[in-house]
């Protein structure tokens, strides 16, 4: 392979792995390809395609940087699990190839970062590969038992570029996996990397803390038992926060406490990172000593969340977060309760503390999933004749009574305008369902919501949990669809960013695909279910509904988009709008009409000096309100010219409207519903080709099979109900009642 040709590589390489988890044939495909590709044993004497393989591999894995590294864990699993019974493992052997020359990769770009003119390149190729060792030691870690004292001295990397963080904490992520595993370790080995990770704690930011402290836990709890040298880290960290605390408390505005606030906020996160991983509250600790450590620490973060400046607050919301994880019960106290419900129901509250929470929500879910799966493994290991189920239960019984507390409020964290609180609260939710916490229908309104999201990812994410709820639970999409369609117009009006304009049922693109159509495409295979759900949609336009127009607008628009298969599905819309119309549209012509002839009669006794002016013009006036309630088509045409002969009709209603504006305002309102029918029947027509005698022929109760024929969709065919869409710009609705207002009811009317 040349070299220009690696950025090509790499890109297929990206398209095709990330299809990883698709359906079976597909996720075969991608199996196959890279198990050629990467996981084959390559002959020893042949370096040059080994170096091709690495620099692929490694391309890839620096080209996924952002997306998530997900595709290779999954991969790799895949291909393990494919060969674990049988007798000769190639993945296995081509894995220990890999790793030993990525491992010699690694020494190679080390040596070479002296040369200046590459430093960048070789920076980039070293974090790679130290990233890909850790993919490989998160699902094989015995593979890298014997490097991990080459990789021990990267520890003491000088940070001055983010590559340089990036070795750091991918080295502390390896060691921590792989420590462990170790066999008789030395001494000096393990006091070394204790003493290494210490500095890292005290000397840099969060996200080298979290991982130091993460391994420091790893190599302390499983291999050393050095609980003395965590002991004095962590009194260090918990006594700066006590007497700041004392501080604040004393004088709230004190300069002193400015001045300390970088050391008020490394402390909140470093004890909470150091309660995530260790149980002070255990003797090897504490001692003989009676203090309730967890009870202490709970009482100085919770104070600090109190605190005016919101980057304190923070720092305190993460420390509670990691202490939770050590001690979940804690998240049962009230005033714990309180602060998270509060941050997540408060709209005026920061954006930043609501995030902050729903990540401390995940984070406690994703390690209690991760501990699950490892005491599964576990006993299935040790001890066969354990209840593995009933332990499994013991531990997701507290998490299904955690997230049961803060669900509600969650989900309504769905109708954020901010798309990242609405991201952290689906992934809190997907976490939830997938370990089975709650009952799923409760949820299902939110996440048909949530499949109207402007980003593809999230709407996937949502997408894909129905279809999971959907597989073990059939019938349970179709209960909620009307309320999820209502909530995902919620969503819609909460991500509006000019709320002037009215909200529309289909995105804006070249697709003009309804906004619901995933739905749609979930309950149309359903013929019963199918038909409750667009009767219960066209439902909504009946006048005693009394649904908001811009809802209206927004079903209409789905109704007038969802990805129709059959000629059945949109006749049969068209055979319930003609029912709806024949009822309700004739109803509201006729209160339209009375409220004319009544209030014309009402309005005054004419005086005898009038009354033969008004005998001679009783005529003109009958004939006036006679021409107005005609229908315009059947109508004679004095004038050639329509808009004259539009004008006369207007002016001929006009003269018997009466003054009491109420009832006006009402129809225009009520109308919409109407108008809007009109218009969708009339879009479908036009976009199915449908003539007028196959619309009168359709019969619901017909065989399915006389209109199973597919669609033949018309292009260029657009939904765009103009008369709703001025009614809701010019906020008709609250107008005050002008000439120019009058009219323009007037022309609905006759329309």
């Amino acid at each position: 392979i040349e070299q220009p040709t690696f950025p090509k590589i790499t890109e297929m390489c990206v398209k095709m792995i990330r299809r990883v988890n698709d359906e079976e044939g597909i996720k075969k495909l991608v199996n196959e390809t890279f198990q050629k590709l990467w996981f084959t044993p390559t002959l020893h004497h042949d370096k040059e395609a080994m170096t091709r393989k690495i620099l692929n591999i490694t391309d890839v894995v620096a080209a996924c940087r952002d997306t998530g590294y997900d595709w290779f864990e999954q991969l790799l699993q895949n291909l393990l699990k494919s060969e674990e019974d049988a007798s000769y493992k190639p993945v296995k052997k081509a894995c220990t190839q890999l790793v030993d020359n990525l491992v010699e990769h690694i020494l190679k770009y080390e040596e070479s970062l002296s040369d200046s003119d590459n430093k960048g390149v070789n920076s980039g190729r070293l974090v790679a590969c130290i990233t890909t060792l850790f993919l490989f030691s998160k699902i094989r870690p015995q593979l890298m038992v014997k490097h991990a004292m080459t990789m021990q001295p990267y520890l003491t990397t000088k940070c001055s570029t983010q590559n340089d963080f990036m070795v750091i904490c991918n080295v502390a992520k390896i060691l921590e996996l792989v420590v462990p595993l170790m066999e008789h370790p030395s001494e000096t080995f393990l006091a070394t990397i204790e003493e290494d990770l210490m500095k890292l704690i005290i000397k840099y930011g969060m996200t080298v803390v979290q991982h130091c402290v993460s391994c420091l836990g790893a190599v302390v709890n499983k291999v050393t038992q050095n609980y003395k040298f965590v002991w004095a880290c962590f009194n260090r960290y918990y006594g700066a926060l006590s007497k700041l605390k004392n501080q604040h408390q004393e004088d709230p505005n004190s300069t002193i406490l400015t001045a300390n606030k970088p050391a008020l906020l490394r402390s909140l996160f470093t004890v909470g990172a150091l309660c995530r991983h260790f149980d002070f509250d255990q003797e090897d600790f504490k001692g003989n000593s009676k203090v309730n450590i967890k009870d202490k620490v709970l009482e100085l973060l919770m104070y600090f969340t109190k605190h005016s400046d919101e980057e304190v607050q923070t720092k305190a919301i993460i420390g509670l977060g990691f202490a939770f994880i050590q001690h979940p019960s804690l998240m049962f106290e009230q005033e714990v309760k309180t602060l998270y419900n509060s941050i997540l129901s408060d709209k005026s509250c920061s954006v930043n503390l609501k995030i902050q929470v729903l990540k401390n929500l995940q984070t406690y879910l994703q390690e209690e999933d991760t501990r699950m799966q490892q005491a599964d493994r576990d006993w299935k290991k040790v001890a066969k004749q354990e209840d593995l189920k009933e332990m499994g239960d013991i531990s997701s019984g507290m998490s299904s009574s955690i997230m049961q507390l803060y669900l509600k409020q969650v989900l309504e964290a769905f109708f954020h305008n901010q798309s990242s609180v609405r991201h952290f609260a689906l992934n809190v939710i997907a976490l939830t369902l997938n370990q089975g916490l709650i009952h799923p229908v409760q949820c299902v309104p939110y996440l048909i919501a949530m499949g109207t999201d402007p980003e593809p990812s999230m709407r996937n994410k949502a997408d894909q949990q129905l279809v999971e709820i959907d597989k073990k639970y059939a019938g349970f999409i179709h209960m909620k669809a009307v309320a999820g369609m209502k909530m995902s117009y919620q969503v819609q009006q909460a991500i509006n960013t000019c709320p002037k304009d009215p909200v529309r049922g289909f995105r804006h693109d070249e697709s003009s695909s309804a906004l619901c159509s995933h739905l749609y495409s979930m309950i149309r295979g359903n013929r019963q279910h199918r038909r409750a759900f667009l009767i219960s949609l066209l439902n909504l336009f009946d006048d005693t509904a009394k649904t908001e127009v811009n809802m209206l607008l927004y079903i209409a628009d789905n109704l007038a988009c969802f990805p129709y298969q059959t000629q059945e599905e949109p006749l049969f819309i068209m055979h319930h709008i003609d029912i709806t119309l024949s009822v309700s549209g004739s109803n509201l012509l006729q209160s339209f009409k009375e409220s004319m002839v009544k209030d014309k009669k009402k309005d005054r006794k004419p005086s005898s000096g009038e009354e033969s002016e008004s005998d001679s013009n009783s005529g003109s006036g009958s004939e006036s309100e006679a021409e107005a309630s005609k229908p315009r088509r059947l109508r004679k045409r004095v004038n050639s010219d329509s808009d004259s002969d539009e004008e006369n009709d207007i002016n001929a209603v006009m003269k018997c409207l009466p003054e009491n504006s109420a009832p006006l305002i009402e129809f225009a309102n009520v109308s919409q519903g109407i108008l809007l029918l009109l218009m969708l029947k009339q879009h479908l027509k036009n976009l199915c080709g449908f003539s007028d005698s196959k619309i009168q022929k359709y019969s619901p109760s017909e065989s399915a099979k006389v209109y199973d024929k597919a669609i033949n969709r018309k292009t260029g065919v657009h939904f765009h109900p103009k008369q709703t869409l001025d009614f809701l710009r010019s906020d008709m609705a609250n107008s005050k009642i002008t000439e120019e207002v009058k009219r323009s009811i007037v022309k609905q009317y006759l329309d």
